[in-house]
């Protein structure tokens, strides 16, 4: 729909009419951090200028284009892991931060091998199509040719009431689809990972030689989705992988017609010992509380079968350029601020774990971590994890974040790079992008820069950087 000649004053009107509106809601509340009105003008003139930074100056677009492009899939332990640690630490050094710095890590080194291969054997089906599928991560090897008769349950509940005899020897097929009367698609996934976190310890508990897993989405589509997986050591491990979800369905009205089908599962991967790898810090001093540290992050590492732009290259990048658009709008931070490329998220979070021992056995003083892992999407706001007085002083900023629609605030999710400071920080802080398509590209094939809208991307690092602004200025 175009838009006639009246439509930049309008833009502006619309502007100003959203900032005055949200300075008389900040006047309404009795703010923990006593804005003044000159300073709720000020806020939101700087804010202004690190929103103009990102739209015409921004870097984050460019920079995902050489990770995902020239270095690629970066899982832990790969080649590629290695490669992405030095170009953070170069990218951040040519930006100028006070310090840059490497931390040492120990990562699980998991490969996935020669292509999965799957099919079906059935007389009274008929001939199967493909069985789109790939191995989880952490997944053992099937040793070859692995031939077996399928089970499917939806629950744990339905695995629990078949006989040892109905599962022994059989593929456990774990089908519960996302419950989709979810609006956020993150609760949707919430309801159903369990299955593919630990479906082969509860499979092979009950006899089963292996488990095959529906995808992680509601999208219908021939794209599995891997994902960390785990095993019991006191329990026969059995591979793992998971099934498109086209491949899913079938197979699920396959076993109607013909419940006593073979599959046939053939996977390489395998787990070598553990490597060294690195967290990558670049550090922004604070001018005047410098002891107070602010860390906003994503995770470097991703899964193996595409780029891993939204998961997690987009949070790399924005959390680098949150602190580049705070020192191009001139707006040095009053507490240090980092932003960290947490290691191994994907199938260990190692990363997050050294991250802060390290920050405990420096007695460090983290006044808020935030995370970006949620895709590069359209910014809505941030979900924050703290006591309800702590939610509340962070929700009293959103009039100033109103006019660039980031401004839904209120209680969630940290994230996972940052969990284990949870007893060391005021409050964890997840920025929300919208959902809606992330989990159509999560963990599959399909998760390339190409996918990645340039304005979005920006946006989430304005929106990121102004809430850096806002806490470094009057903390919590």
């Amino acid at each position: 729909m175009g838009q006639g000649s009246n439509s930049v004053p309008h833009m502006l009107f619309s502007f100003r009419r959203a900032v005055v509106a949200g300075f008389c809601a900040l006047l309404g509340t009795q703010s923990a951090h006593a804005q003044t009105a000159a300073e709720f003008k000020s806020d939101s003139v700087n804010i202004r200028k690190i929103y103009d930074e990102a739209l015409l100056r921004g870097q984050s677009y460019e920079n995902l284009r050489y990770l995902c492009t020239r270095i690629g899939a970066r899982l832990s332990g790969s080649p590629q892991a290695d490669q992405a640690v030095q170009w953070g630490k170069q990218t951040m050094e040519k930006l100028g931060f006070d310090r840059v710095y490497l931390q040492e890590v120990m990562v699980p080194h998991w490969v996935r091998g020669a292509k999965e291969k799957a099919s079906v054997k059935s007389k009274k089906v008929g001939k199967a199509p493909t069985m789109n599928i790939c191995a989880l991560g952490g997944s053992v090897a099937t040793g070859g040719k692995l031939k077996a008769g399928v089970v499917e349950v939806r629950s744990w509940d339905e695995l629990a009431k078949l006989s040892d005899a109905q599962v022994k020897g059989k593929f456990v097929f774990f089908n519960r689809p996302f419950d989709d009367r979810h609006i956020e698609p993150g609760a949707a996934y919430s309801g159903a990972v369990d299955q593919r976190g630990r479906g082969a310890i509860e499979a092979a508990k009950r006899g089963a030689v292996g488990a095959l897993v529906r995808s992680m989405t509601s999208s219908r589509d021939d794209l599995p989705h891997t994902g960390t997986m785990r095993y019991d050591e006191k329990v026969t491990k059995v591979p793992s992988a998971a099934l498109s979800t086209n491949s899913a369905d079938w197979l699920s009205q396959a076993l109607k017609t013909d419940p006593n089908l073979e599959f046939e599962l053939e996977m390489a991967c395998q787990t070598l010992p553990d490597v060294k790898s690195y967290n990558v810090v670049g550090e922004v001093k604070g001018s005047k509380r410098p002891e107070e540290i602010i860390t906003v992050g994503g995770h470097l590492d991703s899964w193996d079968l595409a780029q891993g732009a939204h998961d997690d290259g987009t949070g790399c990048v924005q959390s680098i350029e949150a602190l580049r658009l705070l020192l191009a709008s001139g707006l040095r931070p009053e507490r240090t601020v980092r932003a960290v490329l947490f290691m191994n998220e994907e199938n260990g979070n190692r990363g997050g774990m050294k991250y802060a021992e390290l920050a405990k056995a420096a007695g460090e003083k983290h006044l808020a971590a935030i995370e970006s892992d949620g895709g590069g999407f359209t910014p809505r706001g941030f979900g924050v994890e703290a006591p309800l007085p702590v939610v509340q002083n962070v929700q009293k900023w959103a009039p100033l974040l109103a006019p660039y629609h980031s401004d839904k605030i209120g209680p969630g999710h940290g994230g996972t790079d940052i969990g284990p400071l949870k007893d060391q920080a005021v409050a964890l802080i997840g920025y929300d992008g919208d959902s809606q398509r992330y989990f159509d590209l999560h963990h599959t094939a399909a998760d390339n820069f190409d996918q990645v809208h340039r304005r979005e991307l920006e946006l989430g690092g304005a929106s990121m950087a102004s809430l850096i602004y806002l806490l470094s200025k009057y903390g919590l």
